[in-house]
């Protein structure tokens, strides 16, 4: 038995909480897994894990071998990590996690980046407007723009993200007869909006009046956007804009190209919405680890 590999696997099936998902990270089959686990268990002369068809327990032995075991497996991959040939080099696996539009138009040309920084290294990108579970889909280091719930994770702020009410000119010039442009939020009420529903928000659009708008400066409308077609999907949002189906509220990153070739017009500029920050959030387990930590000195020092 490979009693490092053992480990490595106990670990991560209590962390996951599954051994079809430590199955699938190592590429192996869920009977291999458990047969790790169980050759482990043998060599230690103590169960660890209660099993059922349902779920998984830690013994009490289970407990305190895991946090052990656990700092053992971190300690000797900073190791492994951190020389290669006398000289301190990056290598192995960093798995990654971003929503789909900030993943494919920012994080992936700093992904190509820290690459070219670090040739010894893999990452494996997983892109999903949805929320993911760090610890059991195993992630590194995810991306995160919004307010953080308060959680467990280890967060790091790299950034603010800017959005604004946005529309193509093939939208306002298709409005019927009488009506414009909106110039205050409450006239959105009269527009199609693209509502993107993974924001904890959802479809409360909140502005801010600046100089220009006709109440005091500071003063916060928000309103409830309504349209035909809400959506879990960034991409979505960006596709139905550019097609002329409704207004977006969105990041204007997502449109940025668009925006600089005029096929875009920004909405009450008067009235900006609040910047939502970015984050780099970790599991408590992985805040040491030194690709986390280069990865995160990476992402900030592109922010600046």
């Amino acid at each position: 038995m490979d009693r490092l590999a053992a480990m490595q696997a106990f670990v991560r099936v209590v962390e996951s909480g599954s051994f079809s998902a430590v199955a699938r990270e190592t590429q192996a089959t869920q009977s291999a897994v458990s047969k790790q686990i169980a050759a482990l268990e043998r060599t230690l002369g103590a169960r660890l894990l209660n099993r059922t068809t349902r779920s998984l327990a830690l013994t009490e032995e289970g407990e305190r071998y895991f946090e052990q075991a656990r700092r053992l497996v971190a300690e000797i991959a900073e190791a492994e990590n951190s020389l290669r040939k006398g000289e301190q080099q990056l290598t192995g696996l960093l798995r990654v996690a971003a929503s789909v539009g900030f993943g494919r138009l920012k994080l992936l040309p700093q992904v190509k980046s820290f690459l070219a920084l670090h040739p010894h290294v893999k990452i494996d990108l997983r892109l999903n407007d949805g929320f993911i579970d760090l610890v059991e889909q195993g992630v590194d280091v995810a991306v995160r723009i919004g307010e953080l719930a308060d959680s467990t994770l280890v967060a790091r702020r790299i950034g603010t993200t800017k959005r604004a009410l946005i529309a193509s000119r093939k939208y306002l010039r298709s409005l019927p007869r009488g009506l414009k442009a909106p110039r205050a939020p409450e006239d959105l009420q009269r527009h199609n909006c693209i509502v993107y529903t993974e924001l904890a928000t959802q479809n409360a659009w909140t502005f801010t009046a600046g100089v220009g708008a006709p109440v005091a400066v500071g003063t916060q409308v928000t309103i409830r956007a309504q349209g035909n077609l809400q959506t879990n999907s960034s991409e979505v949002v960006r596709a139905a804009v550019l097609s002329g189906m409704g207004i977006g509220f969105a990041p204007t990153w997502l449109f940025e190209d668009e925006m600089s070739q005029g096929d875009l017009q920004v909405l009450l500029p008067d009235w900006p919405a609040p910047s939502m920050p970015v984050h780099l959030v970790s599991p408590s387990q992985r805040r040491h680890s030194a690709k986390v930590r280069a990865f995160a000195e990476h992402l900030a020092a592109a922010s600046e």
